[in-house]
């Protein structure tokens, strides 16, 4: 698992956001139920969950883009009810699906961008971002003949320019190829050690462990949150990988005690439960059975949030 060094409250640099009992509903139906959440200054935060448990009404509250019909808090020491305008003048917010004109260039839909902001010094400002963002050799270059990664980068030059204290990211890099997704999060990791707040919604795990911290929200109520390994210690799977079960097999495997989930991972499946004494039994009588070969192994991410998912942990 990746690890990452986490920033350091201290006295003069209070948490980017601080919230309790945050309530949101929409035609009646509770979307979000009394999030308690506290972020420091330069954390790069991750929200999962399943596709309505939320998370992104949650991150939208957090940072001003919705305002709660319950709680209380601050975002960037701001109220997050109160000031909502405030907090929203110092957000960049990168969504899933590219909103900038495809027939426009790159530096055309910056200038566009910085104008929407009010920008001075705005020439100074878009070729910093394009130099940064490794975009100045393609500054002619029409947005829509642009790759996914591409396009990436310019929706991230444009959040950056008016210098937010404040990242939403909304599923930033589905559609995009491995590389550039690695070199997203090294500039994002970048922008953290220099004091920017990344808030960011993914369904990636291996994206999630690049985060300092993690929620996990379904059904509008937060289910854990913390450190990756301190995920994974609250939910406190044991896991197997066993190797080369036969298909006809798989039904009896689900069914033992002890064993809670069974997912493929290539040629293995993981079995996982909380019961470790269980389900050690069981998969040895398991594999014995069938001629199979197994060991023990560290759960993951999905492996912990699939249990999460499932209702066993909340």
């Amino acid at each position: 698992m990746i690890q990452h060094q986490q920033p350091t409250p201290t006295p003069s640099h209070p948490p980017a956001i601080d919230v309790h009992g945050l309530t949101k509903s929409f035609a009646g139906k509770r979307v979000v139920d009394g999030l308690d959440l506290r972020v420091e200054r330069g954390a790069i935060y991750g929200f999962l969950g399943p596709n309505g448990s939320g998370k992104t009404t949650s991150i939208r509250m957090l940072c001003g883009l919705l305002t709660a019909d319950s709680g209380e808090g601050t975002c960037l020491g701001l109220d997050v009810r109160r000031q909502s305008a405030q907090i929203k003048a110092q957000v960049g917010y990168m969504t899933q699906k590219f909103t900038w004109w495809e027939d426009l260039t790159i530096e055309e839909n910056l200038r566009f961008a910085a104008r929407m902001h009010g920008i001075a010094r705005a020439p100074r400002v878009i070729e910093g971002a394009l130099e940064r963002l490794g975009l100045a050799q393609r500054r002619r270059q029409l947005a829509g003949e642009l790759s996914g990664g591409w396009k990436q980068r310019l929706a991230l030059a444009a959040c950056l320019l008016h210098q937010p204290k404040l990242l939403l990211l909304d599923e930033p890099t589905a559609g995009v190829d491995p590389k550039a997704r690695r070199d997203f999060w090294a500039e994002i990791h970048a922008l953290a050690r220099e004091g920017l707040t990344v808030l960011v919604s993914t369904h990636y795990m291996d994206e999630a462990e690049r985060c300092h911290r993690l929620a996990y929200i379904n059904a509008g109520r937060l289910l854990a949150e913390g450190t990756p390994a301190q995920i994974l210690a609250r939910v406190g799977l044991s896991t197997f990988a066993i190797h080369g079960v036969p298909g006809a097999a798989v039904a009896e495997l689900k069914a033992l005690a002890g064993v809670e989930q069974v997912v493929p991972f290539g040629l293995r499946l993981h079995v996982s439960g909380t019961d470790s004494r269980v389900l050690a039994d069981s998969v040895g009588a398991f594999g014995h059975r069938h001629q199979l070969t197994w060991e023990p192994v560290d759960a993951t991410l999905e492996d912990a949030f699939i249990a999460l998912m499932r209702g066993g942990h909340g």
